[in-house]
């Protein structure tokens, strides 16, 4: 039945928010890289018309519309993105359970770039290792499928969901992004000091990249810098910017 559904459905249905029956915007949040002390990327929050939270905007998608909003969401965001100027990345969240087949469901995300002069090698993707995914066979087809096309992988969330570790003895993604629970006051907490180096050394075996999410104090930056981390994002360098793309003071890389 779903999978009938998914064949019945064009590229042009999937990307037309209004047939969901209720409309979004997004707000952006930047990612930094400490080195050079410049924004790197942005990732694309989606909220209501009116700034609500994501919880709001997710409380109307159902397992009926889940595809139809993952795939509007993408274009929405490449279209926001490139009305707002962006120059550097953009960072898509997508539900895995909401791709039929990788290499059908990209093709919306490709005709939205060529559509509004968005370079489709600035795009990213990030799965939330948070949300269950029905099946990791499918999830690592994904990933794969958007690495053969030149796009640039992440999971978010690392370390508070299902698969941690585990998920990266199957397939490597570009990025991880180290959950906020771990960060949260980790230059007082031994027990998250030695599970961050963990992941630090782990990913440098495995040559992925490691990202601090969620970073809100000068210590926690501090402490994560010391470890080799380069690439942060969180409220102590900018909050996300609704339907704008938000600056970030140098002066904050220099505690």
């Amino acid at each position: 039945m779903q999978e009938q559904y998914f064949k019945e459905l064009s590229c042009k249905q999937c990307v037309n928010a209004a047939e969901l029956g209720f409309d979004f915007s997004f707000a952006f949040q930047p990612i930094v890289r400490a080195s050079t002390r410049q924004i790197v990327s942005y990732e694309a929050l989606a909220r209501g018309t009116a700034g609500e939270p994501f919880l709001e905007v997710f409380k109307n998608v159902t397992e009926e519309n889940l595809y139809r909003f993952d795939q509007a969401c993408r274009v929405k965001a490449i279209r926001k993105a490139a009305q707002l100027g962006m120059t550097v990345k953009l960072s898509i969240n997508f539900a895995p359970n909401a791709v039929y087949k990788p290499e059908l469901c990209i093709r919306t995300t490709i005709a939205a770039a060529k559509e509004y002069n968005f370079p489709v090698e600035n795009i990213s993707f990030e799965v939330t290792e948070g949300e269950e995914v029905v099946e990791k066979a499918h999830l690592i087809a994904i990933i794969r499928e958007y690495q053969n096309l030149g796009f640039t992988t992440a999971i978010d969330d690392f370390g508070a969901g299902y698969a941690g570790l585990n998920l990266l003895a199957d397939f490597q993604p570009d990025y991880i992004k180290i959950d906020r629970a771990l960060i949260d006051y980790v230059d007082q907490s031994k027990s998250r000091q030695a599970i961050i180096k963990g992941i630090v050394l782990t990913c440098s075996l495995l040559d992925i990249g490691v990202l601090a999410e969620g970073v809100e104090r000068a210590e926690e930056f501090i402490w994560l810098r010391e470890q080799g981390i380069d690439l942060y994002q969180g409220y102590y360098f900018a909050r996300p910017g609704f339907e704008h793309l938000p600056v970030v003071d140098p002066a904050l890389f220099e505690v």
